[in-house]
């Protein structure tokens, strides 16, 4: 049950949370802030802002190195967080008032009817909704939280042992892994910069996570429900220290092993492999080739063009039989000289022409009457240009 002091009635305070609390949620913000700080300069590496930051932190080497110290911290903080957690719900037997419920949904919608006035229209959110010891804003940040770690952990996992996860995943996964943890990290960051910094500190400035305590009137005001638990003695209560004892008995020896069990897979996820490439600074004053190929790289060559033949040009003829259209002329224009067929032509043949020294070729030319030589006879050809 909540501790109350006060020396007035005006003055009552109420403790939110414990000291142990405190301190967790001291080096899981320092732990995330480092992590954020040192993982998004690496994401976005080519920034000038990015680049200053590495600066400063020594090279990218010792900027990654801090990421990893802080994910390690990060790791040792959740599993402290589980063990407490067991703790409080079978040896206190605290509610679990950090699960979501519908309440929490109609929560939502109340509160947003209200914050854009339209509670009175419909019927519902004319008032601030009463929530109890968490608010449905602080359970969605926590279960984000948790979701996000998770994430991180999995796909921080991945990277940093790439041969011992290809083993067993498709080599793909590493890279989706990549973008995965950079899109969680942004992700994550962003919402603690629009939400969490703008609920606790904008909105209403609580100090409960540094202090531990609330007055009535923030409690009335964020908590009304806790409050009135609390005052009607309905809240948690602690059990008798006998009770305690006994069951601390059988909660310890479990919680040792799942402890031991964690920090081997700790372990295990920082020393399964060496594989992070070492960054070696450039060499003042030498000069090293990179890339040296074996053979010369061909240079690009002139397109070959046909060589000209001499063709014999078409001779004009006074058969009587000849049609206006005849042959083309030089500008694609229809003539009524004759053609003196020398060669066999076919449908669709294409022809190549060399005009002023450029090779030109000229688009498919149709023949309607298909021309060919009968004893050195010449008939006439109507040409067409499609």
């Amino acid at each position: 049950m909540a501790k109350t002091s006060a020396s007035s009635e005006t003055e009552r305070s109420y403790e939110r949370f414990p000291l142990a609390r405190r301190i967790e949620h001291l080096i899981m913000l320092s732990s995330f802030t480092t992590l954020g700080l040192t993982g998004l300069v690496q994401k976005f590496a080519t920034s000038p802002t990015s680049q200053f930051l590495v600066s400063i932190m020594g090279g990218v080497e010792n900027t990654r190195s801090i990421h990893h110290f802080a994910a390690i911290v990060l790791m040792l903080g959740t599993m402290w967080h589980i063990v407490v957690f067991g703790y409080n719900f079978f040896v206190l037997r605290t509610s679990l008032s950090m699960l979501p419920g519908p309440k929490d949904a109609l929560d939502a919608l109340q509160a947003f009817l209200y914050n854009v006035g339209l509670g009175k229209l419909v019927g519902f959110g004319k008032t601030r909704p009463q929530m109890g010891r968490y608010t449905f804003e602080e359970k969605a940040e926590y279960w984000a939280f948790v979701w996000g770690t998770a994430v991180m952990g999995v796909t921080g996992f991945l990277m940093w042992n790439p041969i011992t996860s290809a083993k067993f995943l498709p080599g793909e996964i590493i890279p989706a892994a990549k973008a995965a943890h950079g899109g969680e990290a942004v992700l994550a960051v962003l919402a603690i910069i629009l939400w969490h910094f703008y609920g606790v500190h904008i909105k209403f400035f609580n100090k409960a996570m540094w202090t531990g305590k609330m007055t009535e009137e923030q409690m009335q005001h964020e908590h009304p429900l806790e409050l009135a638990a609390i005052k009607a003695g309905t809240a948690d209560r602690r059990p008798d220290e006998m009770t305690i004892r006994k069951r601390q008995k059988i909660y310890f020896p479990i919680a040792s092993v799942l402890v031991l069990g964690m920090l081997g897979g700790i372990y295990g996820f920082i020393n399964t492999e060496e594989t992070a490439l070492t960054t070696i600074p450039p060499q003042e004053g030498q000069l090293v080739e990179v890339y040296v190929p074996q053979t010369a790289t061909p240079r690009p060559t002139s397109t070959p063009t046909l060589v000209p033949t001499n063709t014999p040009l078409p001779t004009a003829t006074t058969d009587a039989s000849a049609t206006p259209e005849g042959t083309l002329s030089a500008e694609g224009t229809p003539t009524t000289a004759a053609a003196s067929c020398q060669l066999g032509w076919s449908r669709g043949s294409l022809i190549h022409a060399k005009m002023r020294g450029l090779s030109r070729r000229i688009r498919r030319i149709e023949f309607i009457h298909v021309c060919r030589c009968d004893q050195g006879r010449s008939i006439r050809c109507c040409l067409h240009r499609r």
